[in-house]
């Protein structure tokens, strides 16, 4: 992974002048860095929400009647943020915008933890979508300095951070539940975005060169053009995060209706299984795909929608198992190729703006998922959502590898 330590460099034709300063090197240590950073600050955010069941009975919501419509809060607002967050790194420096997420998150960690009131509580909520957006500015920070293979192998790291966190953030606040509740462990917590601001401070600004190159004249460059057009990538973004999150609030109940007797930590383990095969298989999947990221992310639908649909006939542990992993197949091929197909389209872009447009696309589709799911459910039972899905993942499976076979099919042959 020696390329990690290679700087982006602008297309000739946006050529930096002479005496221009040259670019900082943003080494492996560097890229570790960043996203160790977006693994400690990703806590709170992503091992408290399971616990909201708990929390509102606390603000005298016994029943917890809110936790459905506090659980997506921050999602929502982080997505309408995004974008804008994005066009302000790209104007006014990435790295002062990532440390703006990281305070941003402590300060809305503080606020929930503190909070007094329902009211006060989904305020803190509304914050933590509005001043985060850590994952959005941290690849913008690095879509600013690498490009290529170097930059999506760091967003395959990020998203390595993600699934990390969400692993075993859930578990480090239960072990910590019996010597402080899940509401005031968000104060708590708050020191891990503090320390992630205080890390990322020693880091270098990336350089504005790479902004100045407008995205008209990289699509007019015919040796380099983008891997795709923007409204295509943000589209597998929405469609890929709608199919796989939509099984992830009621699988639960659906492990509970096909396995009877099935114990809370077995549940915890089948949950997590899929995001364990993306921190074993991730760099493998990008090495193997690197070429061909439209392949694996057809493949990456396929599996998904194989998957689904076999959490909908499982009937033991073993068979459970077999669908999460088939999940995880899935999972680990699209994050991985999505990272890649950003990469190439991240080259000549102003990076804050389009991964702060994508970070709204990838939020909008977990809305609509839990939308999806909630509806589902309670119209036809737990089952329902993973059929959703597989429809969702079967349509986009089948739009994706279509081109594929078309151009296959009328592609010249050559003369012997």
């Amino acid at each position: 992974m020696s390329t990690t330590t290679r700087t982006a460099a602008a297309p000739e034709s946006a050529a930096a002048p002479a005496g221009t300063p040259a670019a900082p090197a943003l080494g492996r240590r560097q890229v570790h860095a960043v996203a160790g950073c977006y693994f400690v600050a990703s806590f709170a955010a992503l091992g408290l929400p399971p616990y909201l069941t708990e929390i509102l009975p606390e603000f005298g919501d016994t029943a917890a009647r809110w936790a459905g419509l506090l659980y997506v809060v921050p999602t929502v607002f982080g997505g309408l943020g995004a974008p804008l967050w994005g066009r302000l790194a790209d104007r006014y420096g990435r790295k002062r915008l990532l440390l703006r997420a990281q305070l941003g998150l402590a300060v809305a960690f503080l606020l929930a933890g503190w909070a007094d009131s329902l009211a006060t509580f989904t305020a803190a909520l509304v914050l933590q979508g509005i001043l985060g957006g850590t994952f959005a500015a941290s690849n913008g920070y690095l879509g600013a300095a690498l490009e290529g293979p170097a930059l999506s192998r760091a967003l395959t790291l990020m998203q390595g951070s993600a699934r990390a966190a969400l692993v075993l953030a859930p578990i480090v606040v239960g072990a910590l539940s019996p010597w402080l509740s899940p509401h005031r462990q968000y104060a708590l917590l708050a020191v891990l975005p503090l320390g992630a601001a205080l890390m990322l401070a020693a880091l270098p600004e990336p350089p504005k060169a790479r902004t100045e190159c407008a995205p008209k004249a990289v699509e007019s460059d015919a040796a380099e053009p983008p891997v795709m057009p923007l409204r295509t990538l943000y589209a597998l973004e929405f469609a890929f995060v709608f199919s796989t999150v939509i099984s992830f609030p009621y699988l639960i109940s659906l492990v509970d209706e096909r396995i009877p007797g099935t114990t809370p930590l077995m549940s915890g383990v089948l949950f997590a299984l899929p995001h364990v095969c993306y921190l074993v298989a991730a760099m493998a999947v990008h090495s193997a795909f690197e070429s061909r990221p439209r392949l694996g992310i057809a493949l990456g639908f396929a599996f998904i929608a194989l998957g689904l649909a076999a959490h909908e006939v499982a009937g033991s542990l073993a068979a459970f198992a077999g669908a999460r992993l088939l999940l995880g197949a899935g999972l680990t091929l699209g994050l991985v190729c999505l990272s890649l197909l950003a990469a190439g389209c991240a080259k000549g872009r102003a990076p804050g703006g389009m991964f702060g447009s994508l970070e709204f696309f990838s939020k909008a589709g977990a809305v609509a998922a839990g939308l999806a799911a909630a509806a589902g459910n309670n119209w036809f039972g737990p089952g329902a959502p993973v059929l959703t899905g597989t429809a969702a993942a079967v349509t986009a499976a089948f739009l994706v590898a279509l081109p594929l076979v078309i151009r296959r099919s009328f592609r010249p042959r050559r003369s012997r």
